[in-house]
């Protein structure tokens, strides 16, 4: 059964704005809501914004937000 969150069309915000997502992001990744550049792209999906940071996220941990909020 899929999850409820499809990460090619769910936005960043979208993610936030969810209780269980977003304690998720917080406990993988808990610089991203603090983050300067959070505002430009919480209204893109959230498989985009991993693409656009890949060069300063690292795979492993990319791997493991997506894993666990697509089993949300």
């Amino acid at each position: 059964m899929p999850g409820r969150f499809d990460l090619d069309v769910t936005t960043l915000g979208q993610l936030l704005d969810d209780p269980q997502a977003r304690a998720i992001i917080v406990e993988v990744v808990p610089e991203l809501p603090g983050h300067p550049m959070l505002g430009m792209v919480k209204g893109m999906p959230a498989n985009t914004v991993l693409a656009m940071a890949a060069s300063q996220f690292p795979a492993e941990k990319a791997a493991e937000l997506k894993k666990r909020i697509s089993a949300l």
